[in-house]
């Protein structure tokens, strides 16, 4: 009995976990949007759907774009479509009838996707068509990445699977045990220089030979500590980004590192908590914290650049580049531009603008904080556009034009 109500208990933290991952505490609301200082800009180039993207559920199924500008989406019912970046024009779609609960990603001429169910399904990316299926030990939560023919696969229960891309069998399974309490996510494995990192919810960053799955060095980037699960979770659920053989790797409620990529050794620590998706450039890393502010690091030694507080509490996303600007997107469906070098906000856009503008009565919800426009995956740049999703998958693209154009 008494397992049974510890199941249950946790069953309600995790709920109300991922409850407050998608929309904002009423009890700290989010600052609200004031107007910008000379905006830049921003056109809608197109409008479309992907399915009925995630709905209710917590799910990061981000688009992925090849080299030619061909995207691909899926949503939570198995719907996947391909369509051009340029001009959002639908090429193909499909309906696998699975549970989605990974993106999709693309590794060496195949289309890539998890399930809830611990499926993974390989699509021809030309027409969509079935190439093979293969089962892993639970859900597939984080895009499916690889490497000279294997396939690396994480799943929630702390599990790393390797594949042959040709055919799904498998090559070699890594094993690390799951805390008790985490959040609602896995980072997904990062290749590099036949490595494979992995960021796991204990707060430890292990590389893996991707040969054969041995472990080279594990390093703990956080310690849990406190005096419950909820104060002891130090998830890695941000992807680590390798950039000249280091690794940058965020944790929850701890650390933003830099690890040497050949030995895990740190190189320096910064108290940082986070769970999104960092971005990385020549000299400077750029994060969202759980608070919603935007940072800039130095990129060799932590030390901070500036620190962007105007979108507080706005549940962002994690931050991608676009030329000298970056983008995020927030919990009611807006978009975000920040200027690199200072972090002021130079314009700003929402996706499915025209449908609230025709429909104001429906912007009143009985939620404080309606789920409906949350962007949950970090805006995509593709062929200068930038390309937002919401959760009920609508996906549009911006464009950011010069303040003379």
């Amino acid at each position: 009995m008494r397992r049974g109500v510890r199941s249950l208990l946790l069953l309600v933290v995790l709920a109300t976990l991922s409850a407050c991952s998608s929309s904002p505490s009423p009890v700290l609301p989010p600052v609200e949007l004031t107007p910008l200082d000379h905006p830049l800009p921003v056109v809608s180039r197109w409008q479309a759907t992907v399915g009925y993207g995630v709905y209710n559920y917590y799910l990061k199924l981000r688009p992925v774009f090849d080299s030619q500008g061909i995207g691909y989406g899926v949503d939570y019912t198995g719907y996947v479509t391909a369509f051009r970046a340029r001009d959002g024009r639908r090429l193909w779609a499909r309906q696998l009838h699975l549970p989605l609960a990974g993106g999709p990603s693309l590794v060496e001429g195949r289309l890539l996707i998890g399930s809830s169910q611990g499926d993974v399904v390989a699509l021809d990316p030309k027409d969509g068509r079935q190439l093979w299926r293969a089962q892993v030990s639970s859900e597939v939560l984080a895009p499916i990445h690889g490497e000279q023919g294997i396939l690396v696969v994480r799943t929630v229960d702390g599990r790393v699977h390797a594949l042959r891309a040709e055919d799904g069998q498998r090559v070699w399974v890594f094993e690390r045990n799951v805390p008790l309490l985490t959040l609602r996510g896995t980072s997904a494995p990062v290749i590099s220089d036949g490595l494979v990192i992995v960021g796991n919810d204990n707060g430890k960053l292990a590389a893996l030979t991707l040969r054969d799955g041995t472990l080279l060095w594990e390093t703990a980037i956080a310690e849990p500590r406190g005096r419950n699960e909820l104060e002891r979770m130090v998830d890695i659920d941000a992807d680590p980004v390798v950039v000249d053989g280091n690794i940058y790797v965020v944790t929850y409620q701890e650390r933003l590192a830099s690890v040497a990529l050949d030995s895990g050794q740190l190189q320096w620590v910064k108290d940082f908590s986070g769970f999104n998706r960092l971005a990385v450039d020549g000299y400077r890393i750029y994060a969202t914290d759980d608070q919603s502010r935007v940072w800039s690091f130095n990129r060799f030694t932590g030390e901070s650049n500036w620190r962007q507080d105007k979108l507080l509490r706005r549940k962002l996303t994690g931050v991608a580049l676009t030329g000298p600007y970056l983008v995020v997107a927030d919990y009611d469906g807006y978009v975000h531009w920040l200027r690199r070098e200072d972090g002021k906000l130079v314009a700003r856009s929402r996706v499915n603008a025209l449908w609230y503008m025709d429909n104001p009565d429906e912007q009143e919800d009985r939620e404080m904080f309606p789920k409906a426009n949350n962007i949950l995956v970090t805006p995509v740049p593709e062929q200068g556009l930038v390309i937002a999703l919401d959760r009920l998958g609508n996906i549009e693209a911006f464009e950011l034009r010069k303040a003379q154009d």
